[in-house]
């Protein structure tokens, strides 16, 4: 049952490739229409191992006839060199999350997006797609433009690489205009996710904070440290219930990397 699902999307998507390619993205559509149409269609909150998280339709997402020409107006893109640093954080943001998904269907039927690499070669460094005529991984979008050009950790929190535990992925794009505010709203939500970003502790001088905060401490301490940086970005609900933590009170929730995939919901999973 499962690899003749997964023949079927296949064979549509390949379909829907070829389509694609012979309706190239019009010169004054921006370049990320496409995938904001994706994300509205095939993207919803669900709750799946107990974390409320926002889940993907990967079935739905791979015939859709918009996936092609989102990643055909992806391999076109190049930012202009005036181009804002807003500008550049919501433009790599939006294509790390596209590849994201693409890296899954690529491979599809996965149960988790770490599947599709090894100890050797983890998929984080395999070649994820195009992004203005070069060839990307999710590895150098990631560490080497975002976190290697911009002092800001609150890119942390719009990077989503296909997990339960990952921030939500929202059903826009990022754009230059309200990228505070979207990667805000993104902090306060993470934050307030009892099961994937903190979950306050008996005391209020303790909690448990997702493992981001342990892999990334230096883009936090940057800028204050994970406690400040929690304490400043939290809302007020979750910041009253941590208002007395410290570093020796934090400790880290457990990862959860299985695919946000709404496929388990249809089959009943929990």
């Amino acid at each position: 049952m499962c690899a003749a699902r997964s023949s079927r999307v296949f064979v549509f998507f390949l379909l829907a490739s070829l389509l694609g390619g012979m309706q190239p993205a019009t010169a004054d559509e921006p370049v990320f229409a496409a995938y904001s149409r994706l994300l509205k269609r095939h993207v919803a909150p669900g709750v799946l191992d107990g974390l409320e998280t926002h889940l993907v339709d990967y079935q739905a997402w791979a015939v859709d006839p918009d996936y092609p020409i989102a990643l055909q107006a992806l391999a076109k893109a190049e930012l202009p060199p005036t181009a804002s640093d807003p500008e550049k954080i919501a433009f790599w943001i939006n294509a790390y999350n596209l590849l994201a998904i693409k890296v899954v269907l690529d491979r599809y039927p996965m149960e988790s997006i770490r599947d599709g690499g090894n100890f050797l070669f983890p998929i984080w460094k395999k070649t994820a797609g195009t992004v203005g005529g070069v060839e990307r991984s999710l590895d150098t979008i990631e560490h080497e433009i975002l976190r290697g050009q911009f002092p800001e950790p609150r890119i942390h929190m719009g990077l989503v690489c296909a997990s339960l535990s990952c921030p939500d992925l929202r059903r826009e794009v990022y754009q230059s205009g309200s990228l505070d505010q979207q990667l805000d709203d993104q902090s306060r939500r993470f934050l307030a996710n009892r099961g994937k970003g903190l979950l306050p502790g008996e005391d209020p001088d303790e909690a448990e904070v997702s493992s981001i905060f342990r892999w990334f401490r230096g883009d936090f301490d940057a800028a204050g440290g994970v406690v400040k940086w929690i304490q400043t970005h939290a809302g007020p609900e979750t910041r009253a219930k941590v208002q007395g933590l410290e570093n020796r009170g934090i400790s880290y929730l457990n990862y959860n990397w299985t695919l946000n995939d709404q496929a388990r919901l249809r089959a009943g999973g929990q």
